[in-house]
C-alpha cells in the first residue's frame, strides 16, 4: 500500500500542468465577490450560492474534472477550504449557480462533493473575520487523468487537494476577495 502512495506522488510530482480557460458570471478574477458567493451563517449574511463556472482548453488525456475554492488568507494556520468537488465527468465543462447545494442534486451524475472546514460537503461561501483584510478566494477547475478519485463526502480538503494534485493535467483558476 506505502509503495502505490509514493508511486502515485511522483506520478503527480512529473507530469507537467497545461494551462486551461476559465470564466465565471458570478465571479471576476481580481473583484471583489458578490453577496451571493457569501456564507450565511458565522455572522455573515450573504446566499451562500456557489458560482456559475464553465472552462475549455481542456489538456488532451483528460478523463474527469475537479474543482477547489480555497482560502489561502484564513486565520487557520493552513487556509480553509470552501468546496470541492471531483469525478465531474469529461463531458462536463460548466456548473451552473448553486450546483454546490447540500446533497449534490445540481451537480452531474457521479459528482462528489468532499467536506469543507465548515464541515458540510457543500459550498460554504466566504466569511472572514471582521477587520480582516480582505481575503482571496481561490476558485480553480482541475483536468484529471482519471475518471474517479476514491473520494466521498467525507473527504477533507487536504485529501481532495493532494489527490487532485497526484493526477492533475491541467488547470485555471480565479480568484476573488471579499471583506468585511
Amino acid at each position: 500500500m506505502k509503495k502505490n502512495w509514493i508511486a502515485l506522488a511522483l506520478l503527480g510530482m512529473s507530469m507537467q500542468i497545461q494551462a486551461m480557460d476559465i470564466v465565471s458570471a458570478d465571479m471576476q478574477d481580481g473583484k471583489a465577490l458578490q453577496q451571493a458567493q457569501v456564507f450565511n451563517s458565522f455572522g455573515c449574511n450573504g446566499d451562500n450560492l456557489s458560482p456559475q463556472i464553465a472552462w475549455s482548453k481542456a489538456p488532451q488525456g483528460t478523463k474527469s474534472f475537479a474543482i477547489t475554492m480555497y482560502d489561502p488568507d484564513a486565520p487557520t494556520g493552513s487556509g480553509w477550504w470552501h468546496w470541492t468537488v471531483v469525478n465531474i465527468p469529461a463531458r462536463v465543462n460548466m456548473l451552473p449557480a448553486g450546483a454546490g447545494q447540500a446533497g449534490g442534486a445540481n451537480l452531474p451524475p457521479g459528482a462528489v462533493m468532499g467536506r469543507t472546514d465548515f464541515g458540510a460537503a457543500a459550498f460554504g461561501g466566504a466569511c472572514p473575520p471582521v477587520g480582516d483584510q480582505p481575503h482571496r478566494y481561490q476558485l480553480t477547475v482541475w483536468a484529471l487523468d482519471t475518471e474517479q478519485l476514491p473520494l466521498n463526502q467525507d473527504s477533507s480538503g487536504a485529501l481532495v487537494g493532494y489527490m487532485i494534485r497526484a493526477h492533475a493535467l491541467g488547470q485555471a483558476s480565479l480568484t476573488a476577495r471579499y471583506g468585511r
